[in-house]
């Protein structure tokens, strides 16, 4: 919905939006989700068809070795039961694995080489993506653009979630 303090509420369908007229944090978010699904698309042409944008946030956790159930539950900001919800998900389809663990009541999952293979393949796509916007928008620009988004998540207070890997999913 939009309004116009002449023509009052217009209907949001009627109303085109340019990008360079978005604040800030949409225009980061579109970009963001826009190069998030390029990824995915390439990652399912590549096999990996059945991942979705929110499995990346259970591999975050996960990049650095096993955890339990408990624990993904907890750094994920879910229930126990979304949070094995996820991970029987992610078993059936390969990417996590069981792992030993010393307390047999606290089910431990780890990356599978399926897993550790799919964030490889993200990992070689996101390079891609950016040496494409390299090539386009010259090296120092895109530098300068990081450098900006870095200082600008810094002064924002959410620069430490991303060191620590406790990037929440959207709500």
């Amino acid at each position: 919905m939009v309004v116009d303090q002449e023509e009052g509420v217009k209907n949001s369908q009627d109303a085109s939006v340019e990008p360079r007229d978005l604040d800030l944090g949409y225009l980061c978010l579109f970009v963001g989700m826009r190069l998030n699904d390029l990824v995915l698309e390439a990652l399912h042409r590549a096999g990996h068809r059945n991942l979705r944008h929110a499995h990346g946030y259970v591999f975050q956790h996960l990049i650095g070795g096993p955890r339990t159930v408990t624990d993904l539950a907890r750094r994920l900001d879910v229930s126990q039961q979304a949070a094995s919800k996820a991970v029987a998900e992610l078993v059936a389809l390969g990417y996590l694995e069981d792992a030993p663990s010393h307390d047999r009541r606290a089910r431990t999952v780890r990356l599978s080489k399926r897993g550790l293979s799919s964030i490889e393949r993200a990992r070689a796509i996101r390079g891609t993506l950016e040496q494409r916007l390299r090539k386009r928008h010259g090296p120092a620009t895109i530098e300068r653009a990081k450098s900006l988004l870095a200082r600008i998540l810094e002064d924002l207070g959410g620069a430490d979630a991303v060191r620590a890997r406790r990037i929440r999913a959207p709500r």
